[in-house]
């Protein structure tokens, strides 16, 4: 008799615990199990701009079904930071946010557009950002307008690269104060996009694939 009781208690609680959340909040349980959290709940300072989200973008498609920007939460307060010791410099800077996380369908589509590594990591090793562990991203100022970087966000050529110096001298110091920041709050850059940035971290984590 026992045994049945403990049993219909299991199931009960499985139940309540799996079915009933996500009957209620949809892909959202699954987000929160996966510590995913919304960027903008953390620091509402930070600028959206989640070209992804629109055709905006160098695969010419809507990617992302939304403009949400989610982070594992680690990831996410790290950010933050970032932006309050930005919003202590004199001028005030701030952060613009083009991606993070990136469901793992979404690098499919990518990668049938741009077979390159340099550039897009393919589905079957999966990028950093298909763990929530990268980030893309530039220097605003105080009104929300970006500082002049080498290039536009996914400009795959030379210029873009980290290393590239045939550049004015205030592009090159934006650039610089951009990883200074980065690097100082736990994360590097990589060597052939100025914008992008991953989590120390970032090996702990599992790849992704919930749309969101």
């Amino acid at each position: 008799m026992k045994q049945k009781v403990y049993t219909t208690l299991f199931f009960l609680i499985f139940f309540f615990c799996e079915y009933i959340p996500i009957m209620g909040k949809g892909v959202m349980s699954k987000v929160q199990k996966s510590d995913l959290v919304d960027i903008s709940t953390i620091n509402p300072r930070i600028i959206l701009d989640i070209r992804y989200a629109t055709t905006n973008n160098f695969t010419k498609q809507k990617i992302y079904d939304s403009p949400k920007c989610y982070a594992r939460k680690h990831v996410a307060l790290k950010l933050d930071a970032v932006q309050k010791e930005l919003e202590k410099q004199v001028p005030r800077l701030g952060l613009k946010i083009w991606d993070v996380y990136r469901p793992l369908s979404a690098q499919k589509k990518m990668w049938a557009v741009m077979p390159d590594q340099r550039y897009v990591m393919p589905p079957e090793k999966g990028s950093r950002h298909n763990r929530g562990c990268a980030v893309d991203l530039t220097l605003v100022d105080k009104n929300g307008n970006e500082l002049e970087m080498p290039t536009e966000f996914d400009t795959f050529t030379k210029q873009a690269h980290r290393d590239y110096m045939d550049l004015p001298s205030h592009v090159i110091k934006n650039r610089q104060l951009l990883e200074d920041v980065m690097v100082k709050h736990g994360f590097v850059g990589m060597p052939t996009e100025w914008w992008h940035f991953d989590d120390v971290d970032w090996k702990k984590y599992d790849l992704l694939d919930i749309s969101i």
